[in-house]
């Protein structure tokens, strides 16, 4: 991303000098005096002088610089009056006995212009369940719920194998290629291309090699595009028997009230309808942004960006490590890194900063406001809904003026709505 001129982007130069430098000196003596080893002094006991003639009064200066810095931030704040939208940067402009001086940058909320947010006669779609629709979604739910049986003959595509088998790779087993009494479902397509295929045919104890090349583009780099021999032994052949909408089917499926195929297929319409009304919703919304953000006139920081990019990866590496996998272990399947994952997410991260812009900018138009009382109120409640204390609620979602403000941006979305019919 090229960096661009912005008015909103003030560098602030701050010195710590005086007692303050001289109490941040001696604060990061007493932490090096702890570590320090000098010959003939015991740990904790090696005088400053000492320790300056051997190491000189340069190696506390960048400690004594992290002491001072808290200082300096405030009195940068203090005497700007500057209100940072990212995180400030920090460097070191000169460093001696004397004192340090900081430079902040401090990036400050753009100047926002919305030159159209009324009257763009945007409507929702309409929402509609077809008979199709609730069928398919009824054979999904049969499917689930199909049993499995024992079958005498061969393997058929659409059985499930219980199979033993392992992986060999120039005669030697190799990692990871090994299981038993694994439930492979044929025509899943779990295994590499060709191992299913192979077990087709296959009987129970019936025992077979079958012969394999891993795909180039394979994860792991030591079998990307190897030859190998999987021994595979079958210990079951399972068919699918399909489910009837029967006393049997309403008891597993354990929904309350449901005990024929009329009240299940109105159960299943009404969640069709309810998740179709939620999408068209989302759209609906995300329109009507989109169309406002095409008259919005805005130079976003590209620090801003990078921020909202920090967030997302959070949120991407925090979903990934639900489904137990780490970043690095996807990187890996993907083919992919952490610049090239960054830069995926650089368009999103864009929209969302110049969105939040955008709808601040139009409840200041609007002299949208949310009273603490408000906020508070709604806090009980999510509380509630949570099954939480309102107090620990407050501290997981970050306070009580962030729920101001997410009640302020809902409203704003709202007001949207009524104006763009």
């Amino acid at each position: 991303m090229a960096k661009k001129e912005n008015k909103n982007i003030h560098e602030l130069e701050v010195k710590i000098e005086g007692k303050k430098w001289t109490d941040a000196l001696d604060k990061a003596f007493e932490e090096k005096q702890k570590t320090v080893k000098v010959d003939g002094f015991r740990a904790g006991k090696v005088p400053r002088s000492v320790f300056e003639k051997k190491f000189g009064k340069e190696a506390l200066y960048m400690d004594a610089a992290n002491h001072a810095l808290q200082d300096a931030y405030k009195k940068a704040m203090d005497d700007s009056k500057l209100e940072p939208v990212v995180q400030p940067s920090v460097d070191i402009k000169s460093i001696d006995d004397k004192g340090v001086t900081f430079i902040f940058k401090v990036i400050t909320k753009p100047e926002v212009t919305v030159k159209k947010y009324k009257g763009l006669k945007i409507k929702p779609e309409k929402v509609e369940v077809t008979d199709e629709e609730i069928n398919h979604e009824l054979g999904h739910l049969l499917e689930r719920y199909t049993e499995l049986v024992s079958k005498d003959g061969k393997v058929e595509n659409g059985d499930v194998a219980i199979i033993d088998f392992e992986g060999f790779k120039d005669g030697v087993a190799f990692e990871g290629g090994k299981g038993e009494n694994y439930s492979l479902e044929i025509g899943s397509h779990t295994f590499i291309p060709g191992f299913e295929e192979g077990v087709i045919g296959m009987k129970a104890g019936d025992t077979k090699d079958i012969d394999l090349v891993f795909p180039e583009d394979y994860g792991a780099k030591d079998l990307a595009g190897a030859k190998v021999v999987f021994k595979v032994k079958v210990n079951e052949v399972k068919a699918k028997q399909a489910r009837e909408l029967d006393e049997d089917f309403f008891e597993d499926l354990g929904m309350e009230g449901i005990d024929s195929e009329k009240k299940l297929k109105d159960e299943i319409k009404a969640s069709i309808q309810a998740q179709k009304e939620m999408d068209a919703e989302n759209k609906y919304v995300d329109t009507i942004l989109e169309e406002v953000s095409k008259n919005v006139e805005v130079d976003i920081p590209e620090e801003m960006v990078e921020e909202e990019i920090d967030r997302l990866m959070g949120r991407f590496e925090e979903q990934m490590r639900m489904q137990g996998i780490s970043l690095d272990v996807y990187y890996q399947f993907t083919g992919s890194d952490e610049k090239a994952l960054r830069s995926q997410m650089e368009k999103e991260a864009y929209k969302n900063v110049l969105y939040r812009l955008m709808l601040e900018e139009i409840t200041i138009l609007e002299k949208i406001e949310i009273s603490k009382e408000e906020a508070e109120k709604e806090a009980e409640e999510l509380a509630k809904k949570y099954q939480m204390k309102k107090a620990d609620f407050l501290k997981e979602f970050g306070g009580i003026e962030l729920i101001q403000y997410d009640l302020q941006m809902r409203r704003v979305v709202e007001l949207l709505k009524e104006l763009n019919k």
